[in-house]
């Protein structure tokens, strides 16, 4: 059997090197997890010979679509099944035949035969970037070079469910406001188009002795009823002419910004940032990662081009020596809770738990501020279109009161 030169690491992150014979890389992988290390890397021991070649990725997952819930999932329990001892290629095995997702199934596949093929798991995951952002896999790194790989998924699969929770609470927070603007919209347009123009006829013949409210209401469904296909055509090209611009970085940066300085909703947009900054930051700390490959990956998980814009400043000031929270403070971009609390965890050296910390106290806050919103734009809805119905309603019944008035 032909010798392989394996690079390794044990459980206490130090590196090992050394040959093992087996008859392809891939048996060499297993041996070398046998004797309780991690390998980052198996090739030829004549070294002329290139890494033994890995599976290729399975597309995006046998073109079937992934949820980000079945990342979550796959997280937390591949993180017990790791804190348990369980070799990475055995809890593969278990993680492949309980799944129920085909798609699942295929790309873990894959990416247990590249593991077995020698890569480490970071390299396998980097394969599927639409899946595993870079701050996944730059966690994962760290946790292979630290030799805490359990460790550093627990605190991913946290920080995963956490963003998970946050945007189904924002999601249920504005369905119901979104449902009444639908059905207020509908009736609207219902009443405009099909309602009122069949009572026109009847106000017809009294031409200007017509009240101010029917001949505005009249006018307006006429306008509509005649130029429907335009309104349509504009709005549609408007809306992609919007949707364009929005995705150039003027358009970005302009409504970014607006949504920071709106009322309100500004400070609700603020503190989302800043506990996903906080978050975010403090959980790759945590894993191991450098702070200044931390800032980076924060500034691109932050979802606000102004916000990242602020980060990739802070960048720059720490690497030139700054303190973190100094840098951050020149930005006038941060909160003041995340600036006083990232100062403090500098000073008592527990930076990564204040930041998460802070983030579930900014995540608490901006559950509570949505609740209100939401009670108050539930009424707004309801008064704005109990309100157009009682003008239209108006609008009808005066000429008819007018008539009779006149008939007496």
């Amino acid at each position: 059997m032909p010798d392989f030169a394996y690079q390794a690491r044990d459980t206490a992150g130090t590196s090992q090197a050394g040959t093992i014979s087996a008859k392809d890389s891939a048996e060499a992988a297993v041996k070398v997890r046998a004797l309780g290390l991690f390998p980052t890397q198996i090739s030829t021991a004549s070294g002329k010979d290139k890494p033994a070649k890995t599976a290729a990725p399975a597309g995006q997952a046998a073109g079937q679509k992934i949820k980000r819930i079945q990342i979550l999932l796959f997280t937390r329990e591949m993180a017990d099944m790791l804190d348990a001892g369980m070799p990475i290629d055995r809890a593969f095995s278990v993680l492949v035949e309980q799944m129920d997702s085909d798609g699942m199934r295929v790309m873990m596949q894959a990416m247990q035969a590249d593991i077995r093929a020698g890569q480490p798991f970071s390299e396998a995951l980097r394969k599927y970037p639409r899946l595993f952002p870079s701050l996944y896999v730059n966690m994962i790194r760290a946790g292979e070079v630290s030799g805490q790989l359990s460790d550093v998924m627990e605190r991913l699969s946290d920080f995963m469910e956490k963003e998970q929770v946050r945007r189904s609470q924002i999601m249920a927070a504005l369905t119901y406001p979104a449902v009444l603007l639908g059905v207020a919209t509908l009736a609207i347009t219902f009443l405009l188009t099909f309602v009122v123009p069949k009572l026109s006829g009847i106000f017809h013949d009294m031409g200007n002795a017509l009240p101010i409210p029917t001949r505005i209401l009249l006018a307006a469904s006429g306008f509509i009823s005649q130029y429907w296909l335009g309104i349509v055509a504009v709005a549609v090209i408007g809306g992609f002419s919007l949707r364009t611009w929005a995705n150039t970085d003027a358009g970005r940066d302009s409504i970014d910004r607006l949504k920071l300085a709106m009322p309100l909703f500004g400070t609700v947009a603020q503190k989302i940032v800043a506990a996903r900054l906080a978050r975010t930051l403090g959980t790759l700390l945590a894993g191991g990662v450098p702070i200044l490959e931390s800032l980076d990956i924060s500034a691109d998980a932050l979802g606000n081009a102004i916000s990242s814009e602020a980060l990739v400043q802070v960048r720059n000031g720490v690497r030139q020596g700054e303190m973190l929270h100094e840098a951050m403070e020149k930005t006038s971009a941060f909160l003041p809770v995340v600036l006083h609390m990232t100062a403090v965890g500098e000073e008592t050296g527990r930076l990564p738990n204040m930041l998460i910390r802070t983030a579930d106290t900014l995540d608490f806050e901006v559950d509570n501020t949505m609740r209100r919103l939401t009670s108050l734009v539930e009424p707004l809805v309801v008064l704005l279109m109990g309100g157009f119905i009682g003008f239209v309603v108006l609008s009808i019944l005066l000429p008819i009161f007018e008539a009779n008035n006149l008939v007496k």
